[in-house]
């Protein structure tokens, strides 16, 4: 079973270093997509953004652990 069978709605999405990235809305192949609500500020509210699926590291509870730091997987986000 790979970890993005096992990630289901409204868990969190941390960083490596525990920095909260956002909250799950659904995987869509194989990209989380997160909640409009941690879309961030500017030109960035209001949209969907999504987490690559290859960036998830370990599933502890209800939290999905990335690999890369907080920062990085801000960076790496895609908008929609």
């Amino acid at each position: 079973m790979s970890a993005l069978s096992k990630i289901k709605e409204h868990m969190e999405v941390i960083g490596a270093d525990g920095v909260h990235v956002g909250t799950v809305d659904k995987v869509e192949g194989n990209r989380i997509k997160l909640t409009k609500k941690d879309s961030g500020e500017g030109h960035h509210k209001g949209h969907h953004h999504f987490i690559d699926g290859g960036l998830v590291a370990d599933i502890e509870g209800d939290k999905v652990r990335l690999s890369a730091n907080g920062a990085v997987a801000f960076s790496l986000e895609e908008e929609k």
